[in-house]
């Protein structure tokens, strides 16, 4: 079944209450996602390239009308260590935040978790000045 049009077929909330056992393919990587390997009942993102489409206004409820791209921009941490998903909607920018799942690309997850620290917002040349400015030399030891 077709995830676009899950929301024609049950009613509101369904997917909040009950297992999503279909599969899809992701249209960002073209790669078929199916429910297994994901250790939740609730697959919402491919697990190659971490994108998902902007289906709910809530979790589970389907009732969206942007269906754009949900990009993953960060990850965070949850009580107890477990990881979650940032996406960001390309199409509209709304934020959601969807569990990591077990088979999720680990070099895709470093990856985006990473990514603040590649371009930090201040230039790296910096860190010395700061450093020394709060009475260190300015250097790893």
């Amino acid at each position: 079944m077709n995830r676009e049009h899950s929301k024609a077929k049950h009613e509101k909330d369904y997917y909040r209450h009950n297992a999503c056992n279909d599969s899809f393919t992701c249209k960002v990587c073209g790669r078929l996602v199916v429910p297994e390997g994901a250790s939740s009942e609730h697959r919402n993102h491919c697990p190659n390239c971490l994108s998902s489409l902007h289906l709910d206004n809530t979790p589970g409820d389907r009732e969206a009308d942007c269906g754009g791209i949900m990009e993953a921009i960060g990850v965070w941490v949850r009580k107890g260590g477990e990881w979650a998903i940032i996406h960001r909607c390309k199409r509209c920018g709304q934020l959601s935040s969807n569990r990591s799942a077990a088979d999720d690309n680990p070099l895709k997850l470093m990856s985006v978790a990473l990514k603040p620290l590649g371009s930090p917002p201040f230039p790296l040349e910096l860190i010395k000045e700061i450093a020394e400015q709060m009475g260190g030399e300015g250097y790893l030891k």
